[in-house]
C-alpha cells in the first residue's frame, strides 16, 4: 500500500531544444513520460502524477491510466511546477513529502526512487537526493556531470556541502555524480520556491545551490548506478534498446 503522506510528481513540458516534444517520444511502444510514471508507480511509495502545462502530455498520461494535473506555462523550473501541482492535488495539506522525479528518466529503477526517501528519516534534513560514485576520468572532467560534494555521515550517505560542474573535490578519494531526483519536506519545498535565485545558483546554473546558500540541509543517498536521462537522440536510442529488452 502506498503512503498517503508521500506524493511523487513528475514535471513535464514540451520545450526541449535537442529533442522537441521529448515527453511524448515513443520508447518501446509507450510515450517516454508514461514509462517514467510507471516507474514511479512501481516504487510504491505514494500517489504519483504528472504535472504539465501541455494538454497533449496530460492526454497521453490519462489515456494510459495515469494521473495528470495541468499547471501554468510560465514556471521557471520543475520545482515551481510541482509546487503548484501540490496545491491542486492536496489543498488540505495532508502530503508531508514531495518527490520531484524528472520526466526524462524512463529507465530509472523503482528502488532508486525509494532510496531518495531514506535521509528524511532524520528530522534535521530538509531535502534528500541521490548520487553515484564516479569511476571514469571522462565523467569526472565532464561539466555536464554535476558533482555532489559532501561529508560522509554513514554508510551510503553524505551531508551535502556543495554541488558543482567542476571536477571536485580535489585529490585522492571518491567523487560522486549527482542524480537529479529530490524528496522535499513540504515546508522545505514551499520555502525553496519562495527564495530568489542565489549567486552560486546563477553562476553554476544549479538550482539546488539556492537551498544550500539559504542554510537548508540536503542529504544524499549513494546508489550503485546513475539512471541515464534522455537529452539527445543517442540517449533516446539507448533508452529504446534498454526498454525493448525489458
Amino acid at each position: 500500500m502506498t503512503n498517503p503522506r508521500i506524493l511523487v510528481l513528475i514535471p513535464a513540458r514540451m520545450a526541449a531544444t535537442r529533442l522537441p516534444g521529448k515527453p511524448l517520444l515513443d520508447v518501446a511502444g509507450l510515450p517516454m513520460i508514461v514509462h517514467v510514471l510507471r516507474r514511479a508507480e512501481a516504487a510504491g511509495i505514494g500517489r504519483a502524477a504528472v504535472a504539465t502545462d501541455t494538454l497533449e502530455i496530460a492526454a497521453a498520461v490519462t489515456a494510459h491510466g495515469g494521473e495528470a494535473v495541468m499547471t501554468r506555462a510560465d514556471h521557471p523550473s520543475g520545482s515551481d511546477r510541482i509546487y503548484e501541482a501540490l496545491g491542486q492535488l492536496d489543498p488540505e495539506g495532508r502530503t508531508e513529502i514531495v518527490v520531484n522525479l524528472q520526466g526524462d528518466f524512463p529507465t530509472i529503477a523503482p528502488d532508486n526512487i525509494r532510496d531518495v526517501l531514506t535521509p528524511l528519516a532524520d528530522p534535521a534534513v530538509d531535502i534528500a537526493t541521490l548520487a553515484a560514485e564516479i569511476h571514469t576520468e571522462e565523467e569526472a572532467l565532464n561539466p555536464n556531470v554535476v558533482k555532489a560534494v559532501g561529508s560522509p555521515i554513514g554508510p551510503k550517505r553524505l551531508r551535502a556541502l556543495y554541488f558543482t560542474r567542476a571536477t571536485a573535490p580535489y585529490g585522492d578519494g571518491p567523487r560522486y555524480h549527482h542524480i537529479g531526483l529530490y524528496a522535499y519536506r513540504r515546508a522545505a519545498l514551499e520555502r525553496f520556491v519562495r527564495l530568489p535565485p542565489s549567486p552560486l545558483e546563477r553562476q553554476e546554473k544549479l538550482e539546488q545551490l539556492r537551498a544550500l546558500e539559504a542554510g537548508m540541509r540536503i542529504d544524499v543517498t549513494i546508489v550503485d548506478t546513475v539512471p541515464r536521462g534522455v537529452d539527445t537522440p543517442a540517449d533516446l536510442e539507448n533508452a529504446r534498446r534498454a526498454l525493448a529488452k525489458s
